[in-house]
């Protein structure tokens, strides 16, 4: 019954979704110069994400075959029903962002007011934002519906028989599926957006001292491009990968903790799988009030300020009807020992989990917004160079992580004494229970960037600039925001990912425990932690060798007669094949890497130094993310802060400026390649290590 009430939770969604797209859509796009500069963007778009999908595509089949042939039969296909979720939220995305882009630069053309320009790119961002959630949901109940969850049966390939439990191997199979189009989602777009960005950067700003979104420029329109394939379709595979990851988590863990407790019921049992997806559901309805409350109210001059509200009212509505649904659910039930306050433990667990999402939230606002004292300051010391920008951006992204890592510990041990490893799992599903309104705020992010761009290349009024420079600088701290956000709850995914992986192998009535005392264990965690360092090295040194290429092939057409004195346009279409083409072959072995690491090391080494990996992996990498993310988006800003000229005597071109430029440079690569990247990384290969725990218990060559 209560999957029926979640799907019909979906389909309200869902319907939403496509009003707002097809509301976007009817939308005048403005002149005939804006109508063409947003076609090639979008055809650009499209074009990269059907060629990147035809190479996912291959790798989906290739895995579901060997996962239907050699583990368990109907494990291929909720493999290929993640990918397709995934797949079909990154599209739904990135199309619906290219639509709102150039209709937010012409709202602001045509009314000049901030409010009604905010409205624009939210509604485009909400289609993002409400996919993930919906999309996400809809596969992983349609898994539960169509075969349930066995606690007792024991699965087997087509031609292989190794043990395994066919419920837990098709959630963590779907799971994998969203896992592995995210990451390459991820790395490609990644790859793509900065080596654009920096390129462009470089021939503007440095060697030509143009303007930054100027259309002489080639490299600019890959940029454009570029803001949509990584910061929309990458950011949605992401955040639907971890909170798909999160609830197979809770079902999974729930399915050991019985395993354990047999006496108790099957009444509690199905209680406990039932309350994740329950608890979803209850965030995507309130996600969808609070994104229908935000488009519906008239807005004032403070963007901060709506998108601020929608997440709280998004946050406080999943807050009160998870907690009527954990009455309905454990009210009348045996409960387990580990639910030390009773049925509100789990509630308890769930608000912890959002409260913390919210914060890791605002810590990141404070370390990377104009508002705020750290980019006030890092922009003030761009009047001293290169060196104390980079040496300032650094302190502030290392002093960055000690407030979102405490909040994620404490929350985690918290929920961990009062619930149990249920809680913990449960603790990281309430934090991206509300996952719906914060990928929408994200993605109002882009699409405000994209706005101001298109405003400048299209030659706007200035009053027009002034709108969409306003909402590009809030976008940027959205994007900060989102960043964060994202690293905060793959820590607490991958934590969950960890505990069901241990749970997974442990035999049923042992308790499941990671002996660190083990040599093996602390072998696997100390090659974890370098695979981090190695993985972060391999994916600057694509961005930087692409942005290189790239920046050089501008500067050759940029020398062709009549392209800088703007009577001949630039071969936009040429430079946007480079970038695809330099991001689609460096994709593959990052991506790659992800998936072979805990499977190489399982078979070799066993399960016990696999969890080891996973755990020395996330060690290293939330702490790398944030600052990476944090530090980045500093150096961002703090640029914009000097372009608005905040500090009289040091705007656009003077010496500072230069300096700020070169600080974003490096920030780029770090906020937008690896920081994002990293923790993908570490809940793939969580992913797939819960998938091949049982085949890992029994095959093994060192012993």
């Amino acid at each position: 019954m209560e999957l029926y009430i979640v799907l019909c939770v979906i389909v309200l969604a869902v319907v939403y979704v496509f009003y707002n797209y097809f509301k976007i859509k009817r939308m005048d796009e403005g002149t005939a110069e804006m109508a063409e500069m947003a076609g090639i963007i979008r055809s650009g778009a499209v074009e990269f994400l059907k060629t990147e999908f035809r190479t996912i595509a291959i790798v989906i089949l290739l895995a579901a075959v060997v996962f239907t042939l050699f583990i368990e039969k109907t494990s291929g296909i909720t493999f290929i029903m993640g990918g397709l979720m995934s797949s079909t939220v990154c599209i739904l995305g990135m199309r619906s962002a290219t639509y709102a882009n150039v209709r937010t630069a012409n709202k602001s053309r045509e009314s000049l007011s901030i409010g009604e320009t905010v409205k624009v790119a939210l509604c485009g961002g909400s289609i993002s934002g409400l996919s993930v959630q919906a999309f996400g949901m809809l596969g992983m109940v349609l898994v539960l519906i169509i075969w349930g969850i066995d606690f007792d049966a024991v699965g087997h390939g087509l031609i292989a028989n190794l043990k395994c439990n066919p419920s837990i191997m098709r959630m963590s199979t779907y799971s994998l599926g969203c896992s592995i189009v995210a990451m390459f989602n991820r790395v490609a777009g990644g790859n793509y957006t900065k080596a654009a960005d920096i390129s462009a950067d470089i021939l503007a700003k440095i060697r030509h001292d143009m303007p930054e979104d100027d259309s002489r420029v080639p490299n600019t329109i890959a940029d454009f491009i570029g803001d949509n394939v990584n910061d929309i379709a990458g950011n949605c595979s992401d955040l639907l990968e971890s909170f798909v990851a999160t609830m197979a988590a809770s079902i999974m863990i729930a399915v050991t903790i019985f395993n354990n407790n047999r006496a108790i019921g099957e009444a509690t049992f199905n209680a406990t799988c039932a309350f994740p997806i329950l608890l979803a559901g209850c965030g995507l309805l309130g996600c969808v009030l609070g994104l229908g409350y935000a488009s519906l109210r008239k807005m004032g001059d403070n963007p901060s300020h709506e998108l601020n509200l929608a997440t709280y009212i998004s946050s406080g509505l999943t807050i009160a009807l998870g907690f009527v649904a954990c009455k309905v659910v454990f009210g009348n039930v045996p409960l387990y020992d580990s639910f030390r306050i009773g049925w509100i433990s789990p509630w308890v667990s769930a608000v912890l989990g959002t409260i913390s999402g919210v914060a890791i939230g605002m810590i990141t606002e404070y370390y990377t917004s104009t508002d705020y004292k750290p980019t006030k300051m890092l922009a003030d010391m761009a009047t001293e160079g290169e060196a104390f920008v980079i040496t300032k951006g650094d302190a502030i992204g290392s002093r960055s992580c000690l407030l979102p890592i405490l909040l994620i510990g404490i929350s985690l041990f918290i929920s961990g004494k009062i619930c149990g490893t249920y809680g913990i799992a449960i603790s990281s599903l309430g934090m991206l229970a509300f996952v719906g309104t914060t990928v929408s705020i994200d993605a109002f992010g882009p699409i405000a960037d994209n706005a101001g761009g298109l405003a400048e290349s299209c030659h706007l009024d200035a009053d027009v600039r002034k709108i969409t420079d306003k909402l590009d600088a809030v976008g940027n701290t959205t994007a900060a925001i989102g960043k964060g956000f994202a690293i905060g709850s793959a820590a607490f995914a991958t934590v969950s990912l960890i505990v069901a992986y241990v749970g997974n192998y442990t035999a049923n009535g042992a308790e499941p425990v990671l002996n660190f005392a083990s040599f093996v264990v602390v072998a696997g965690g100390i090659i974890g932690g370098a695979l981090v360092e190695y993985f972060s090295a391999l994916l600057t040194d694509n961005t930087i060798e692409s942005a290189r290429l790239m920046a050089d092939e501008g500067d050759r057409m940029l020398s062709v007669p009549g392209v800088l004195e703007g009577t001949v346009k630039p071969d936009y279409n040429k430079m946007i094949r480079m970038a695809a083409q330099q991001a689609l072959r460096k994709m593959l072995l990052p991506s790659v890497l992800s998936m072979l690491i805990p499977a190489v090391g399982g078979f070799l080494f066993g399960v016990e130094f696999v969890g080891g990996i996973l755990v020395g992996a996330t060690i290293v990498a939330i702490p790398r993310a944030i600052f990476m993310g944090n530090s980045g988006g500093a150096f961002d800003n703090a640029k914009k802060y000097i372009e608005s000229g905040a500090i009289e005597g040091h705007g656009k071109g003077s010496d500072a400026h230069k300096a700020s430029v070169t600080g974003d440079t490096v920030g780029d690569t770090r906020k937008d390649v690896v920081g994002v990247a990293l923790d993908i990384f570490i809940k793939s290969m969580s992913t797939v290590a819960n998938t091949l725990a049982s085949v890992f218990s029994t095959l093994t060559l060192f012993r």
